[in-house]
């Protein structure tokens, strides 16, 4: 027997070209039952499904989907003269699979409102600080009583790196006085990238600092699908921005086109909210 957990949606692969789905067809022999927990965990849409059902039948393998909308539909049925698909239940795959990905977009959509509107009310998004608000007095005052900082990361059981960013004006090196005509540095700040946008510019040429906030974002499943929640500065997101531009050609699928859309729109508001420096 074959196995494979990772879904459909997060992979960018067609899904007779992933290597366990071909592994399981080469496994399978004429009569067997393929078992797919739920039908988005092979496919992406509407035409991914019409390829499976063509080479199962083809191999003359059976479908069984324990799960889902699809759970309740025999998709191998065919015309007894033709062998094509019912016209009944092509009409079904495809409406499914358009209202799978109208779900998918619509979560998309709520949850970046709900970021929005906790953001609106001062709730930041990103990780929270290992030292928390709560402890941080103590922390300081320890500091500042002799403690070192190996021995307070000990006692709260965290890493040194956050005990220095909770005590960083307390240092040694830290000095409060900053000459006005120099800016200060960019704060990271934390958006959501599409699953589509973020796929691409995996596969894209980045620069050590577009690559590293890449490789550090944090995967959200939205339904069948994911975005990636990247914190970096609000140059660094521009770069991705900026490097996910041939989304926008004719090349490019409307899908990807209009996720890119969205993304820019996060980033153009990114930049509209930044602080501007006077001299």
């Amino acid at each position: 027997m074959v196995f494979e957990e990772e879904a459909g949606t997060s992979s960018r692969l067609h899904p007779l070209q992933r290597p366990k789905f071909g592994e399981l067809l080469t496994y399978a022999r004429p009569g067997d039952t393929v078992h797919i927990s739920e039908m988005f965990r092979l496919v992406r849409g509407t035409q991914h499904i019409l390829d499976v059902l063509d080479v199962l039948h083809t191999r003359r393998l059976a479908l069984r989907i324990h799960d889902g909308a699809f759970s309740a539909m025999d998709l191998t049925a065919r015309h007894a003269r033709t062998g094509e698909l019912l016209s009944t239940v092509k009409f079904m795959v495809q409406t499914l699979a358009a209202a799978g990905e109208l779900q998918r977009d619509l979560q998309r959509e709520l949850t970046y409102d709900g970021l929005r509107a906790a953001e609106a009310k001062g709730n930041k998004g990103g990780r929270r600080p290992a030292v928390t608000a709560a402890k941080a007095t103590a922390v300081r005052a320890a500091y500042l009583g002799g403690q070192s900082i190996a021995a307070l990361a000990r006692t709260h059981h965290v890493s040194r790196g956050a005990i220095r960013t909770a005590v960083a004006d307390l240092m040694p090196h830290h000095t409060a006085d900053v000459h006005e005509d120099v800016p200060a540095p960019e704060a990271a700040v934390t958006l959501d990238m599409p699953g589509k946008v973020a796929a691409f510019l995996r596969a894209a040429d980045l620069d050590p600092a577009e690559r590293a906030a890449l490789d550090q974002g944090v995967t959200v499943r939205r339904g069948q699908g994911y975005t990636l929640r990247v914190s970096a500065v609000p140059s660094v997101h521009g770069a991705l921005l900026a490097g996910c531009q041939p989304l926008t050609g004719a090349s490019a699928i409307p899908a990807q086109r209009k996720v890119r859309r969205e993304y820019e729109n996060r980033v153009s508001a990114l930049v509209d909210r930044r602080p501007e420096h006077h001299s």
